[in-house]
């Protein structure tokens, strides 16, 4: 039965837990692309207009919506490159969500049903990444980005409408 308190843990999970995944999830993308010397990088937090800058990071209206990260070039040209960077998002998720499981199995950290909504959307955002498909608005996913450039050695074809 959906009680108060189940609506509660509903909004701190989509104002709150969501949008901390989505940011460990671009900053996935952002360390991998750095290091693979990216230039101009940008996260951006959110959809709708734009609230304020913090550094690299920009935040929108509607913070818990939507995320993305960009940058310019990376130093490596090469297939490797790629799939390092499209892969990172799910290997920050992934690592952090065990950080997270393991820290309350050894009871370090107190807020059991945070970390468990934690995990999963960590978990929920590492499945939709690992898939190999397009979305409905013709984008691949990460997983389909991976698999193209390991099995045809070339990024996939993409028109935003």
């Amino acid at each position: 039965m959906f009680g108060i308190s189940d609506f509660l843990k509903l909004l701190l999970s989509a104002f709150i837990i969501l949008p901390m995944v989505s940011i460990i999830r671009e900053g996935g993308y952002l360390l991998t692309s750095y290091f693979l010397g990216a230039k101009n990088s940008k996260v951006v937090i959110g959809c709708g207009p734009r609230i304020f800058n913090i550094g690299i990071f920009e935040f929108r209206k509607y913070y818990f919506m939507y995320s993305w990260c960009s940058y310019d070039n990376l130093r490596y040209k090469e297939n490797w490159a790629q799939i390092l960077v499209y892969s990172s998002p799910i290997v920050a998720n992934i690592a952090v969500a065990l950080i997270v499981n393991f820290s309350l199995s050894f009871g370090w950290i107190g807020m059991k049903d945070f970390g468990k909504q934690f995990i999963y959307y960590a978990f929920y955002f590492v499945l939709f990444d690992l898939l190999p498909i397009y979305y409905p608005d013709g984008q691949p996913s990460n997983g389909r980005i991976v698999y193209e450039l390991i099995k045809y050695g070339k990024f996939p074809e993409y028109e935003k409408e």
